[in-house]
């Protein structure tokens, strides 16, 4: 299993990243600076199609229309990435540039070529989903355990892999194993991410439930669904975490901290260190912390 995972990883993507967070916006800054002139080539639009493993996105037609208008005018800037497929090529980064061209007449486009697996092509997809729309908790979850099935990690390497918390994987994953009803309360904003987390442990499904909709009706706060969690006659589901031996005398409050803000958080040196991947990323922290105005 170790083999074929470091094969899976070892092409394209992991070697383009040095053992740092994966980050999708990065991916093509990196490409782009690690390539050279005489690697920048034309080709044909008509033989570029979607990444297959990424499903289609609706995109605004009148910014579209704004860059179809500049591409005219100035041409493609920035080259697009690409895989050589069975027809033509498959775009790994650059779909809006596509398009936009597409509009504006142009016969060709500028792309590096790059030959990622089929393996690198469906990580990508689900990294960009990950780091780039708007998932609500459980589609977040969804995504962790796709690229746990699909790369065969465990969870504390997909945790490195995106600069996580191995704590906010775990949790994220448990959400999954809630009723579909709770499921739907989620979805809806009714119950936030923190109430489920502390539901998630709960076996009996019927409990699970109730006190669901106990937050809703009578706005429990998540404490007092902590207390209630640990009511004696309800059975919890027997979560297995390996826990690092770290000689930290800092390690609960570092362990706090991650799962908190869903990322690794470091204390040393009389300083605590919060990672995060990317700007999005750091948004998003900043609005846990109450910073984001």
């Amino acid at each position: 299993m170790e083999t074929s995972r470091r094969k899976a990883l070892g092409r394209g993507l992991e070697e383009l990243f040095n053992n740092e967070p994966l980050d999708y916006e990065k991916m093509e800054e990196k490409i782009i600076n690690s390539s050279t002139n005489e690697e920048i080539v034309e080709i044909p639009v008509s033989e570029l199609r979607s990444n297959p493993y990424q499903p289609r996105k609706n995109f605004d037609e009148n910014a579209l229309k704004e860059l179809a208008e500049s591409i005219k005018e100035h041409g493609v800037f920035q080259p697009i990435i690409v895989k050589p497929s069975i027809k033509g090529y498959e775009i790994i980064a650059g779909e809006r540039r596509v398009k936009a061209s597409k509009i504006a007449g142009k016969e060709t486009i500028p792309a590096i070529i790059r030959n990622f697996s089929d393996q690198d092509m469906m990580e990508i997809a689900l990294l960009e989903n990950l780091q780039r729309e708007n998932l609500n908790a459980l589609e977040e979850a969804l995504a962790y355990k796709k690229l746990l099935e699909e790369l065969s990690l465990t969870q504390e390497e997909l945790a490195h892999r995106l600069g996580k918390s191995r704590s906010h994987i775990t949790n994220m994953l448990g959400l999954l194993t809630l009723p579909e009803k709770v499921k739907d309360m989620i979805i809806s904003g009714k119950l936030s991410m923190s109430h489920a987390r502390v539901l998630s442990k709960i076996e009996d499904n019927n409990k699970v439930v109730e006190l669901a909709e106990k937050v809703v009706v009578d706005g429990l706060s998540v404490r007092e669904i902590e207390e209630l969690s640990h009511d004696t006659t309800l059975e919890r589901k027997n979560i297995q975490i390996r826990h690092e031996q770290k000689p930290n005398e800092y390690k609960n409050i570092e362990e706090e901290l991650s799962e908190k803000f869903g990322t690794k958080v470091k204390i040393k040196n009389n300083k605590v260190e919060l990672h995060f991947v990317n700007f999005n990323d750091l948004n998003r922290i900043l609005e846990i912390m109450g910073l984001d105005d």
